[in-house]
């Protein structure tokens, strides 16, 4: 088994809540770190129609039944059943009793929220990271075999072609969860709007733009952006506000939680296309980003992220909040090193009174270096 980063908080959570809950995206590799971490437990799929029926029809029954270390996955396809969560583990005063797990972020929360809460830990599990797939060392070869590949453990595990994981993924997500979250009629512009994101990987987030290319209405296009956040295809970054300068961007940018999946929806059919592809700089960016948000939920945590950008276009691609503290990061897919690469730091630095050794430029390069504009850090280094 790949080792995840997340399984030691998962397991400290463990000890002092009466539920955990894991959420992420399909296939993120949940239920295998579920039954890794936790062996001795009973797992349970409410995807099983027998199970479902069970827990829908006799929800005190089940729990009867299943009443102590027990993972649950797909929970949140018997809503009904966290509100007698609530009154069992409440009457039990026990830790560690149950593990949850689903993939669907917004019926998921809602009945956490509803029922659970003070009760469950929430966490999240993303595909691979960067860190994780070099310590279990199968990190790809190449910047370009790392984009297209993605970060899906099946992948690694089953040693699938992205080409042939990635259609059967989005056919799946498409026709099955789409359906789940939203009702929506015409799945094939859907699809064309899932893929009109894809081709925005990186730029700020313009519904209008999307609507008009996919013959909608800007309300649909900011609902079927919800469906997207909702079920851990894409996410946004919002903008920095501190008033530096009174003439900020405010729209936040758009990314995919797994650069492999949005350059199938892009039809790159292999790493080596990605030389050239028109996207291959913000397919980068998404990519770095992405390690960021990974490394913060598999730790447990959750990360102000934020990008900073004036209406003269100059721009921070990341700053990283920490308490009163923040670093910040351009993001350049270049292997060559250029001067260039800090002048958005060096500008944002003025306007905020930040030092420069917290300021960064992570590159495509091979080597790492200590500049009098800030830091160099090759990606990988």
């Amino acid at each position: 088994m790949i080792g995840r980063t997340l399984r030691e908080k998962m397991m400290q959570l463990s000890g002092l809540y009466p539920i955990v809950t894991l959420t992420g995206p399909r296939q993120s590799g949940k239920s295998t770190l579920l039954r890794n971490a936790f062996p001795d437990y009973t797992y349970i799929s409410l995807e099983d129609l027998d199970i479902r029926e069970f827990a829908t029809a006799d929800p005190r029954g089940f729990l009867n039944t299943y009443s102590r270390r027990v993972i649950i996955d797909e929970a949140q396809r018997v809503p009904q059943l966290f509100s007698y969560l609530q009154t069992y583990v409440d009457k039990a005063g026990d830790s560690g009793m149950f593990m949850l797990a689903g993939s669907h972020n917004f019926q998921l929360m809602e009945s956490v929220n509803q029922s659970l809460a003070g009760r469950t830990a929430v966490l999240r599990l993303l595909p691979l990271s960067h860190y994780e797939m070099s310590a279990a060392n199968i990190l790809p070869g190449s910047i370009n075999t790392e984009i297209f590949t993605g970060g899906y453990p099946r992948i690694y595990d089953k040693g699938i072609a992205p080409t042939d994981y990635f259609p059967y993924y989005q056919q799946t997500y498409v026709e099955r969860d789409v359906r789940q979250l939203k009702n929506i009629g015409d799945l094939n512009r859907f699809v064309k709007f899932l893929k009109l994101c894809a081709g925005r990987i990186g730029q700020l987030l313009n519904l209008s733009s999307l609507a008009n290319e996919c013959g909608i209405s800007v309300a649909t296009a900011s609902s079927w952006v919800s469906v997207l956040e909702a079920s851990y295809i894409c996410y946004l970054l919002k903008p920095d506000w501190n008033n530096f300068s009174k003439r900020l961007v405010k729209t936040p940018k758009l990314y995919f939680y797994d650069t492999g999946l949005a350059c199938s929806l892009l039809d790159i059919r292999s790493a080596a296309q990605l030389d050239t592809h028109f996207l291959r700089g913000g397919l980068f960016e998404n990519m770095v980003v992405n390690e960021f948000v990974k490394q913060s939920w598999h730790r447990g945590e959750q990360a102000d992220l934020r990008f900073w950008r004036d209406s003269q276009g100059n721009e921070v691609d990341l700053l990283v909040y920490e308490g009163d503290a923040v670093t910040a990061y351009e993001i350049k897919s270049g292997a060559t090193f250029s001067p260039d690469f800090f002048k958005g730091l060096t500008r944002w630095a003025a306007l905020s009174g930040t030092p420069e050794h917290r300021l960064n430029v992570i590159y495509g390069g091979d080597n790492s270096l200590n500049t009098s504009k800030g830091n160099l850090i090759a990606w990988g280094s």
